[in-house]
C-alpha cells in the first residue's frame, strides 16, 4: 500500500483552525459543513463582543472608578453590595447569564437590596488612580445607600471590602469573602509564586509599555499561559466536538464574551497591589496604610463568611481561610465553607449558585440583609 501523505501540522495553536480546514477538504459534506461552522465560531469566541448584564438594573451612581448598579430587592433590610473583582475582567461575572447570576441568586433569596460595583476599565487619565481612590469610592457607595451595608467581596474585591471594613468598621455590618486573597503568603499557589519570583521591575516595565496602565490583554495572556494546553488548543477541540450542540455553543459564546474582553487597570493601583499586597503582604501583617490610617484586620469585628474553592489555583483556600485568625471577629461569628470547583465557578458556577450561595444568602439575611 502506498504511503499516505503526512497529516497537516496542527500543533501550532494560532494556525490550528486553518490547518483543520485543509484537512477537511477530503471529508464528506457534513464534516465540511461542521468545519465551516467551526471556523465561524472559532472567530467569534476569539474576538467576541463585550459582555452584557443578564438582569435588569439601573446605575445608581456614576463615579470615576465605577458605576454602582442597583438590582433592586425586597426593599427591607440592609443593602448588600457585591464588590466585584477588579483584576482585569468585567464585573458582569456577578450577573453572568440567566441561571448563572450571583446578583439574581441573592435577590431570589429575598434580600432587601442588591447592588454591584461595576468597575471601569482604566483610561489614560486614570493611570495614577491608587488603592485609596477605590476605597474612597466604595465608601461613597455605602454612604449613598444609607451609610451601612453588607459587603460581598469576590476575589480582589474581597481585600478591598476587608480594607473598607477595617477603615470604617461601623459602616460594614457583615462581610463575605469569596475566593479572596487575604493572606497572600499562605499556601503555595501559582499566583503567589509568580508574585514573589517575578521582580517588581518586570511589572513596572509592563505598566510603562502601556503608558502607565496595566494592559488587560497582557494579563489575559498570562492567565491563559497558566493552562496553555486548554486555552490554546483544548477549547478549540471541544468546540469542534460540540459544533452541533447549540446549548454548548451559546454557553461558550457567553463565557468568551466575558473572558476575551479584558480590562486595563491603572498602573499605580496595579503596582501597589503587586508590591504592597502580594509581595510584602502588608495588609495581612497590619502594615498597610489606607486613607491615611494603618489598617488592621483585627479592627474588622463584624460577622464574616469565608468561601473557598477546593480546586481554586488563583486564590488558594489557605489565602482565604487565613482570615479566620486575622480578623477581629469572634470565632463563633465566622463561617467557613470549602466548595467544589475552581475560582471563577465560585461566582458564576451553576452548582455553586444552586447549592452554596442560597445558604450564604440566608446567613446574610440573618445579619440584617432581609
Amino acid at each position: 500500500m502506498a504511503d499516505r501523505p503526512p497529516a497537516i501540522e496542527q500543533s501550532v495553536p494560532l494556525f490550528w483552525p486553518m490547518a483543520a480546514v485543509l484537512g477537511w477538504q477530503q471529508a464528506g459534506y457534513q464534516a465540511m459543513t461542521d468545519g465551516l461552522r467551526f471556523v465561524q465560531e472559532a472567530a467569534e469566541i476569539s474576538a467576541p463582543p463585550e459582555p452584557d448584564w443578564a438582569s435588569p438594573n439601573e446605575v445608581l451612581l456614576d463615579l470615576d472608578t465605577m458605576r454602582l448598579r442597583d438590582f433592586g430587592g425586597s426593599g427591607t433590610g440592609l443593602p448588600v453590595i457585591i464588590d466585584a473583582p477588579y483584576a482585569g475582567h468585567s464585573a458582569t461575572i456577578a450577573d453572568f447569564a440567566p441561571g448563572q447570576s450571583l446578583a439574581a441568586t441573592l435577590l431570589a433569596s429575598g434580600l432587601g437590596r442588591v447592588l454591584v460595583t461595576d468597575w471601569k476599565p482604566a483610561t489614560p487619565e486614570m493611570r495614577d488612580f491608587d488603592i485609596d481612590k477605590y476605597l474612597a469610592e466604595i465608601n461613597v457607595a455605602i454612604d449613598e445607600v444609607g451609610g451601612r451595608a453588607i459587603l460581598v467581596g469576590l476575589c480582589q474585591g474581597g481585600w478591598m471590602s476587608a480594607m473598607v471594613a477595617a477603615r470604617f468598621p461601623s459602616k460594614v455590618a457583615a462581610l463575605v469573602l469569596a475566593g479572596s486573597p487575604i493572606d497572600t503568603d499562605a499556601g503555595d499557589g501559582p499566583i503567589r509564586r509568580m508574585a514573589h519570583e517575578t521582580p517588581l521591575s518586570a511589572y513596572r516595565d509592563m505598566v510603562a509599555s502601556h503608558h502607565g496602565r496595566m494592559s488587560g490583554s497582557l494579563m489575559l495572556t498570562g492567565w491563559k499561559n497558566m493552562h496553555a494546553e486548554k486555552q490554546y488548543l483544548g477549547k478549540f477541540l471541544d468546540l469542534y466536538a460540540h459544533i452541533e450542540d447549540r446549548n454548548y455553543i451559546e454557553r461558550t459564546e457567553t463565557f468568551e464574551r466575558w473572558y476575551e474582553n479584558p480590562l486595563d487597570l491603572p498602573g499605580r493601583y496595579y503596582l501597589q497591589a503587586i508590591d504592597l499586597l502580594f509581595k510584602q503582604n502588608l495588609f495581612a501583617r497590619g502594615e498597610f496604610t489606607g486613607l491615611g490610617r494603618r489598617l488592621s484586620l483585627k479592627d474588622v469585628t463584624c460577622p464574616a463568611y469565608l468561601l473557598a474553592g477546593d480546586s481554586d489555583d488563583i486564590t488558594t483556600r489557605e489565602q482565604v481561610f487565613a482570615a479566620e485568625d486575622l480578623l477581629g471577629t469572634p470565632k463563633a461569628q465566622i463561617r467557613k465553607l470549602l466548595a467544589k470547583g475552581g475560582h471563577i465557578g465560585l461566582f458564576m458556577g451553576r452548582h455553586t449558585l444552586t447549592d452554596v450561595w442560597p445558604g450564604i444568602a440566608e446567613w446574610i439575611g440573618e445579619q440584617g440583609g432581609k
